[in-house]
């Protein structure tokens, strides 16, 4: 007789240990909700999810963007660690909270356009599998801190890059608001 088939959630191969029970309240914040159970991708799922919450803070001043991204990276260290001892390993593929909060970094200083939002998803997206300097040697801390600092590095490295971008496609493309309607929706 065959064996009865996995639940969705014991599908994921983690690097260490089955959790014990269910999960808590903490566990599916760090998940992102649904978003971190993906089978496929749980980085990128989760990076998409924050496109939303993107959207919603947004049209806040900047100096409330930031703070209230500052308290969402704080309630994200506190999920990765409670999510890392439900999961029994630091850096559970199932946690995704980090993704969030590195694209809030990478999208602070960006308006919200939908070209502008993808750009910065596939910039941050590039920079948190490249993992350039500090975020390599953030990723090796195993805390809840470690796996939120290393795609917060990731952010600044594609903010940086999505400002570059911009800098280039104006002096270089014509790319102005006065003279170029095709990417006016990228520029800050």
């Amino acid at each position: 007789m065959p064996a009865a088939p996995r639940p969705f959630s014991a599908r994921f191969t983690l690097r260490r240990g089955r959790p014990d029970g269910k999960p808590g309240a903490w566990v599916w914040l760090a998940a992102w909700g649904p978003c971190g159970l993906s089978p496929v991708a749980p980085g990128t799922v989760g990076t998409l999810g924050a496109v939303p919450l993107f959207w919603l803070l947004r049209p806040l001043p900047l100096w409330l963007y930031l703070v209230t991204l500052a308290a969402f990276v704080a309630l994200a260290i506190r999920a990765a660690e409670a999510a890392g001892a439900y999961w029994k390993t630091a850096d559970a593929s199932p946690i995704v909270i980090d993704e969030v909060a590195g694209y809030l970094v990478t999208m602070a200083l960006v308006p919200w356009s939908p070209g502008g939002a993808l750009l910065g998803f596939l910039l941050f997206r590039v920079h948190d599998v490249l993992k350039p300097w500090p975020a390599s040697a953030l990723d090796r801390w195993k805390t809840g801190a470690g796996v939120v600092a290393d795609d917060l590095a990731a952010g600044v490295w594609a903010a940086a890059t999505y400002a570059a971008a911009v800098h280039l496609l104006r002096a270089f493309a014509g790319c102005h608001p006065a003279t170029a309607f095709w990417c006016l929706e990228l520029l800050p």
